[in-house]
This record gives structure tokens, sequence and C-alpha cells, in this order.
């Protein structure tokens, strides 16, 4: 056997070989591309409604946090108003600091209902 003839590098001339478009292998891959991109917008859409209920739920605890902390502060502030509205602390405040004196006997006066208007046969007519 001759050694020169496998050491001989063909010269292939790859320049006139007109590449063509494989129809068939472009549709394949679009349809993998629109696949893919429909697998991706259902990914983003599930994943955007599970962190928007996460962050809804936040929302709510906090608002039910702040009403908890509203309603004591009306349980507060209604409890002063009944104390500054006592009977007895008025009383207090008026013999103290207007220095009025309580009346030595109470007199009740109840109203009087008038009574009915007598029919017009008693009544003299002029």
């Amino acid at each position: 056997m001759d050694a020169t003839r496998y050491a001989v590098n063909k010269d292939v001339r790859n320049s006139l070989v007109v590449r063509e478009v494989d129809e068939r292998r472009q549709r394949l891959l679009w349809r993998w591309v629109v696949v893919a991109l429909v697998l991706v917008v259902f990914a983003v859409v599930l994943g955007w409604q599970h962190v928007a209920l996460i962050q809804y739920g936040y929302s709510i605890e906090q608002m039910q946090q702040e009403r908890a902390a509203e309603e004591a502060i009306t349980r507060h502030l209604q409890l002063e108003v009944e104390k500054l509205q006592s009977p007895g602390r008025i009383e207090q405040l008026a013999i103290e600091r207007l220095h009025m004196v309580k009346p030595p006997s109470v007199v009740v006066l109840e109203r009087v209902v008038p009574s009915e208007a007598p029919p017009s046969s008693i009544v003299a007519s002029r």
C-alpha cells in the first residue's frame, strides 16, 4: 500500500453547494416556539395570581390589625366619655369649680293635663 495516498487531502469546494431551507423542519420549530410561549404565558399568569393572592392576604391581615387597634381606641374613648358624663363628676365639678350649692329641698312639679271640654249641650250659648 502506498502511504501517500492517505495523506493527500482532497479539496472539496462547498461554495458551489446551495443550501435550502427545510420547510417541514421550520414548521416544526415554529410549533415548538408557539407551544413554549403558551406554556410560559400560562406559568406567568399562575405565578402572578399566586403572588397577588399572597399580597391580598397580607393586606387583609394588616387591615384586621388596624381595625383591632382602632376598636381598642374607640373603647377607650367611649369609656372616657362615660366617665366625663357621669352625674357624680358633674356634681363635684359644679360644687368645686363653680361654687354651686345643693338646694335644701327638692320640689317636683307634675304637669297638669287639662281636662276635656264639656259637651256643647252643657255649655250656655250667647
